[in-house]
């Protein structure tokens, strides 16, 4: 593997806002993997989606909440950043829009926030 190789350098932390379902996790995770740019940039091992415990401030888990974080990996992460944050907040609100299209009551609130590796 060359030097910066599947190194972390920049995240992406979305956070539902507590009242979603059990369910909606797993849903955004998967429609997130499905965007072509971001399926595209994770097919050559510049992206990578997964899920983390919720941690508060002083990094303690919280209960079950779970976080879903885009890690952009590798030396290109500094160019694509940017162009990646907002195509994981285009991909949230699509994802949010046909949650509400497909089922019933309003989809959580989504936060999509950039975070330094060590702050997930």
């Amino acid at each position: 593997m060359a030097e910066g190789d599947g190194v972390v350098t920049r995240g992406i932390r979305i956070r539902l806002d507590g009242t979603e379902r059990a369910t909606d996790i797993v849903a955004l995770h998967k429609w997130l993997e499905r965007e072509k740019p971001l399926a595209d940039l994770a097919r050559i091992d510049q992206l990578r989606i997964t899920e983390q415990s919720r941690t508060d401030e002083a990094g303690t888990p919280m209960g079950t909440g779970m976080d879903i974080v885009v890690a952009v990996l590798g030396g290109a992460a500094g160019a694509l950043f940017q162009g990646v944050v907002d195509q994981v907040r285009r991909s949230v609100e699509a994802w949010q829009a046909n949650r509400r299209a497909v089922e019933e009551g309003d989809p959580p609130q989504v936060r999509v926030e950039p975070v330094q590796p060590d702050d997930r």
